[in-house]
């Protein structure tokens, strides 16, 4: 087992710090912050630099890079802000993977460039208000009618709703019960019928759009069908691609935030001496530093699969309910070195702990990965419901 990255990522490292700090990422992720709105301009800047569609298929446009690329680049741009980090964790770990991997020749041709040149985007549309983490229990569904679908129902907090270009959704064929009725369509922004809900406004990711989206007899051509009724695993093994993406995420706002307390306990006197030169304070920079290091190793572990295009679920759901953990104590403790400075707006680690607490809800909760590992750790499934 090689721990040891490659020259390549090292280079890559170097290049998203050098623009960090030429692009003054960390004065524009305050400026994000206080205005909610989402950085369309870096997204030009981005494709120019290939970090856009890093991991997709090169013979459509794509970087063809290993997954650990893309989660390396999410990790340095989050340590600024998710939302700088965003464009790459869309393009590189979202739902276009899905296409990328599942889609037909036309659709690849016909997104994918325009995901790496930053024209589109493609949204992952499962979370309902009756069904969040028990995905069995979409109601969304679909109809056939001759060389169409019709698609009914409604979505709710999807990330990308009302900015995306395109939509994954996740819906049932109607009548058909459980997970075995469960399929994937894709939908266009201007479809007949289709619609978007209020922007929603949340405690942290300032800036990140997020709304419901509204069906009503969309009509959808049937080769916009991803994925069919049936094929459940495979839904659920792409959406492990995306969970490696959000652990990537929470090591970047937890480095940041080490970075941000490290610097601050350099600085701050009390006592007529440097606070980092207190045991206690030393302390919480090595416990933070620890659970970083830690949680870096399982997410990295769970990447090699994803790489592949075949993520072990378990190991994907290990690296996030960690990494989901250790976000929102490494930030908490940050703020506690800074002390009454870290509650102020005017320094970064009041947003950092508000953006650190979102990843735990999102793409899956701890408490259903948690079960869903149980059921791996003792070889069989529990009932929960019963």
């Amino acid at each position: 087992m090689d721990f040891n990255l490659s020259e390549e990522q090292f280079m890559l490292i170097d290049m998203i710090r050098s623009m960090g700090k030429r692009e003054k990422f960390s004065e524009r992720a305050a400026q994000i912050d206080k205005s909610g709105e989402f950085p369309e301009d870096i997204m030009k800047m981005f494709a120019g630099l290939g970090l856009l569609g890093m991991t997709l298929s090169s013979e459509y446009g794509g970087g063809g890079q290993p997954a650990l690329n893309a989660l390396i680049a999410i990790e340095e741009l989050a340590k600024f802000s998710p939302m700088i980090a965003a464009p790459v964790f869309e393009s590189c770990v979202g739902a276009v993977r899905v296409i990328d991997l599942f889609g037909s020749e036309e659709h690849k041709k016909n997104i994918i460039p325009g995901v790496c040149s930053g024209e589109y985007s493609v949204s992952v549309c499962m979370t309902e208000p009756e069904a969040g983490s028990d995905l069995t229990a979409l109601s969304t569904n679909i109809v056939e009618d001759g060389d169409e679908y019709v698609l009914n129902g409604r979505k709710c907090f999807i990330t990308g709703g009302g900015h995306a270009s395109h939509y994954l959704v996740y819906a049932r064929y109607k009548g058909m019960s459980g997970y075995k009725g469960i399929c994937g369509v894709l939908v266009e922004k201007g479809m007949p019928g289709f619609s978007f809900g209020k922007q929603e406004e949340f405690m942290g990711l300032r800036g990140m759009p997020s709304c419901d989206l509204i069906f009503e007899d969309v009509r959808i051509p049937k080769k916009n069908l991803i994925i069919d009724k049936g094929e459940f695993r495979t839904l659920m093994m792409t959406f492990d691609i995306e969970r490696c993406g959000n652990s990537a995420m929470c090591l970047g706002v937890a480095g940041g935030a080490i970075e941000e307390a490290k610097k601050y306990a350099e600085e701050r006197k009390a006592f007529g001496r440097p606070i980092c030169e207190f045991q206690d304070i030393q302390f919480s920079i090595v416990n933070m530093t620890m659970k970083l290091e830690a949680a870096r190793l399982l997410v990295y572990r769970a990447a090699m699969g994803a790489g592949k295009g075949l993520p072990s679920i378990y190991e994907a759901s290990l690296g996030k309910c960690y990494a989901n953990e250790m976000v929102i104590e490494v930030t908490n403790q940050a703020m506690q070195i800074f002390g009454g400075y870290g509650y102020s707006r005017e320094f970064p680690i009041e947003r950092m702990l508000r953006d650190g607490r979102a990843w735990s809800v999102a793409g899956g909760t701890l408490q259903m990965l948690k079960i869903t590992m149980a059921s791996m750790i003792f070889g069989r499934r529990f009932n929960q419901t019963a």
